[in-house]
């Protein structure tokens, strides 16, 4: 997609379909004042009348017949004033624009005035909402031709400001680079997961270093014995697919400290011996969302050359069921030395990322953040709405709650305290793997602080955001691609602030 930034008057400036964003309860300004009067006041009219009220979410498409450049025009509305966040302005980018191409623009121009706001910022977000609200996945589509010639291949931002246009240029950058991270991530979230093994993940992982200048390393089942991965092991125990241990560095901080990023990486989640039901189970393959999260925020990092110090692991393998497979009563010797009982086998995530996070303690990092969609019972606690958040540091759980408001991939933190430990302990081995219903969320977090060492630590659970049922404001239905913003937005701010 292209993407340009000028400046010009909106309503002589030629473009399939134009988006002008407006405030609940304000009057036009002088930009959008002067589009109504050359279309005879048919914007204030609709306000008057009620028939268009600028709240969140809402669109108005209308045709200008001719009367401006434009030969389609929706009004998005960002709600009130005082309300306005950049993810309000990214859900706006995100509705308009579909609704554009729907009606058959092939390019799309944005109205950027008016905001009041960091100008950078603002036309990040533009450009992220755009280009996410325009996102589909129509790789294994055979009649979907007159889709793809369909698509929006230009988005154009436009200010009255000449002054504006490099500020706006260097948001649009970054917002481009986000924005490509977060569809790959959909992209290899929404793949089958016969296409999107360990392997073909390692392939990614090394194309992407080659392209971007991080390296990576990936091993194999006979490394991982010789550094007694056992956890990691015994879940690839039952896959015809050889497990990868992909290990990615990207350095470009000099001496400053490094951060670890660890994402759970089970391309396919049968549940192992304890079988999952068949409803829904084709769902599994986002079972590797984290991973491609963290493969995704090493991207992006890379692209905007952050100058930053970070590893991300990513634990890949399936969890199938079959005659080698691990088994309920096994007892699992981790990289930590320490041991699991295994009481249910799709209780699978915590065991590859306890030999994930005892491996990344061997860099001594500065903090360690693990992402995976690892426990049915955070979408009891939070519902679609939120990602769980556990850890042991509050610094590190601010900077992540703050990325979360930032970008609208927004956390909720829940207690790890002591007493929850009690659910995991084995009469047999060091812990177990499975506590019981009750705290489900918190007990899975409480295994996982058992190989973090001293590091400072933050555990986020994704298993009921990564995937969404319903279109939402710049996520359509499907994989969300859900937790490679927040990591970004974390990397970036923690780059500025240390």
């Amino acid at each position: 997609m292209k993407l340009k930034v000028i400046a010009g008057k909106l309503e002589t400036h030629k473009t399939g379909g134009a988006i002008i964003l407006l405030f609940e309860n304000e009057k036009l300004d002088n930009a959008v004042a002067r589009i109504d009067k050359a279309l005879g006041g048919t914007v204030s009219g609709l306000i008057k009348r009620g028939d268009f009220k600028p709240k969140p979410g809402a669109v108005h498409l209308l045709y200008p017949e001719g009367r401006i450049a434009a030969e389609r025009l929706v009004l998005a509305g960002l709600g009130k004033r005082s309300e306005f966040t950049m993810n309000r302005l990214r859900q706006a980018a995100g509705k308009a624009a579909p609704s554009l191409r729907t009606a058959g623009a092939r390019d799309v121009t944005v109205l950027v005035e008016g905001f009041g706001r960091d100008l950078e910022e603002a036309s990040q977000a533009l450009v992220e909402g755009s280009m996410l609200g325009l996102y589909r996945f129509l790789k294994y589509k055979t009649n979907e031709e007159n889709d793809r010639n369909r698509d929006v291949t230009t988005i154009t931002l436009l200010t009255g400001t000449a002054g504006a246009v490099k500020i706006l240029q260097a948001g649009a950058r970054s917002g481009v680079v986000i924005a490509d991270s977060t569809a790959m991530v959909r992209d290899m979230v929404s793949s089958p997961p016969a296409d999107m093994t360990p392997a073909v993940i390692a392939s990614k992982a090394r194309e992407l270093g080659r392209q971007f200048g991080f390296t990576v390393q990936v091993l194999e089942r006979t490394q991982m014995q010789k550094l007694g991965m056992g956890a990691l092991l015994g879940v690839a125990s039952g896959s015809a697919q050889p497990p990868k241990f992909i290990i990615m560095e990207y350095r470009k901080g000099g001496k400053k400290p490094l951060i670890a990023l660890v994402g759970k990486t089970i391309t396919f989640d049968s549940g192992g011996i304890s079988i999952k039901p068949s409803e829904n189970m084709d769902k599994m393959k986002d079972d590797m969302s984290g991973g491609a999260a963290v493969l995704g925020a090493i991207r992006t990092a890379a692209a905007l050359k952050l100058p930053l110090n970070i590893v991300g692991l990513l634990p890949a393998t399936e969890n199938m069921p079959g005659g080698s497979a691990y088994k309920p009563g096994d007892v699992l010797r981790t990289m930590s030395g320490q041991t699991i009982e295994i009481i249910n086998t799709d209780a699978e995530g915590r065991l590859i990322l306890s030999d994930a996070l005892a491996y990344a303690c061997r860099y001594k990092p500065t903090v360690i953040v693990d992402i995976a969609t690892l426990t049915g019972a955070c979408r009891v606690a939070l519902g679609q709405e939120a990602t769980g958040m556990l850890g042991t540091d509050e610094k590190l759980k601010q900077k992540i709650r703050e990325a979360g408001e930032k970008t609208g991939e927004r956390v909720w933190e829940m207690p790890l305290w002591e007493g929850y430990y009690e659910l995991i302990k084995s009469d047999i081995a060091d812990m177990k793997n499975a506590g019981g219903r009750d705290g489900g969320l918190i007990t899975a977090a409480a295994l996982l602080s058992k190989f973090v060492q001293k590091y400072p630590w933050v555990h986020l659970d994704i298993a009921a955001t990564a995937w969404t049922e319903k279109d939402r404001p710049y996520t359509p239905k499907g994989a969300t691609g859900i937790g490679m913003r927040l990591l970004t937005q974390f990397l970036r701010d923690y780059e500025k602030k240390d």
